[in-house]
């Protein structure tokens, strides 16, 4: 009997504590985001479900991390891939087209369809 009191007093404390974090969690602007918002990607729409929500971010629009409304108007949901995107879509328009053209000189100049011509031509 004594044991079947400890096991029920451990599975108290552990609902006590996951209800805490839970508490806690939603306080963070990504527990209010996930509250306020469906569980979609604002670029892509993908949905996500529980079991994936870790690939859910929040983004902020205005890039500041320390505006936080508590009304969501500078969150929106990105999954990990539209929001990395986003990201270096600002970085590009930050640094200016100066570092683009840096960058420009390390693109291929390699075309593999350069003679598909030729070689349609020669197959008939």
């Amino acid at each position: 009997m004594a044991n079947k009191s400890k096991r029920s007093e451990a599975a108290n404390q552990l609902i006590a504590e996951a209800r805490q974090h839970q508490t806690e969690r939603e306080k963070t602007y990504r527990g209010q985001a996930l509250k306020l918002f469906p569980w979609v990607c604002g670029r892509c729409a993908r949905e996500f479900t529980h079991s994936n929500l870790s690939e859910l971010t929040v983004h902020h629009k205005d890039h500041d991390h320390d505006n936080n409304p508590s009304d969501g108007s500078n969150w929106e949901l990105l999954c990990l891939y539209c929001h990395d995107n986003e990201h270096q879509k600002y970085e590009q328009t930050r640094f200016g087209e100066h570092h683009a053209l840096q960058n420009k000189s390390h693109e291929s100049t390699y075309n593999p369809f350069a003679n598909l011509n030729e070689i349609l031509k020669n197959k008939d």
